[in-house]
């Protein structure tokens, strides 16, 4: 309890009062709130804030101040607690960056920027930058997760031919040459020349051995 006697002398009210009307009363402290307005006889009764509100300075007001919620959900985390006499302050979790600050903490935050397939990351984010992403050049692949472009595998120089070219999101795919392909225009012919041939030699051996029919000679 506080009282002042002489808190309705003026209406000019000192540091340690606030004004109610015409009249000035005594304030509560930092970490407390007004309950009752003091009157001529008695002073300003006050009781001290609730669990999840703070006062942090002499008051004459009749309810705290609800305590900043850190919510995770919109990227913020604690950075320190609230008391009856202070807010709590709030900072960005990892893989967010601040953008908006209040008296020393973090009030807003921004998930960083996630680089597409075909760029690379110039710059990782930080508390309080973005990520900063840019495309790869002609000849080089990225999945969005490097610091830079690779260049795209020449699968001549390893003795390999390409199945399918690079993009800027993917390597080339290389396969092995097919050693039988210039055979094939060749063994065609030859392989048809030989069943030919089988088929005729077949039919001479049948030929060959049958029995000569004599029966129908006559010696003259």
């Amino acid at each position: 309890m506080y009282f002042i006697g002489n808190a309705f002398a003026s209406a000019n009210c000192h540091q340690a009062e606030y004004r109610v009307g015409e009249d000035c009363c005594p304030t509560c402290p930092a970490g407390w709130y007004v309950t009752k307005h003091c009157t001529e006889y008695v002073s300003t009764s006050c009781k001290p804030c609730k669990e999840g509100t703070y006062q942090d300075d002499d008051n004459g007001r009749e309810r705290c101040y609800s305590c900043t919620d850190c919510n995770a959900g919109v990227g913020l985390k604690v950075k320190k607690v609230c008391t009856p006499t202070s807010d709590a302050l709030c900072e960005n979790l990892d893989g967010y960056f601040c953008i908006d600050y209040n008296r020393g903490g973090c009030i807003a935050a921004q998930r960083h920027t996630v680089c597409s397939p075909g760029q690379y990351i110039s710059q990782r984010g930080t508390a309080d930058k973005d990520t900063e992403c840019l495309q790869c050049a002609n000849g080089t692949f990225s999945d969005g997760t490097s610091s830079s472009c690779k260049p795209h595998t020449i699968c001549e120089s390893m003795g390999l031919k390409q199945i399918q070219p690079g993009s800027d999101s993917t390597d080339s795919e290389c396969g092995e040459h097919d050693v039988n392909t210039g055979l094939v225009p060749g063994i065609i012919p030859g392989l048809i020349l030989v069943i030919i041939s089988a088929i005729i030699l077949t039919q001479r051996k049948k030929i060959l051995a049958q029995p000569l029919n004599t029966a129908a000679i006559n010696i003259c």
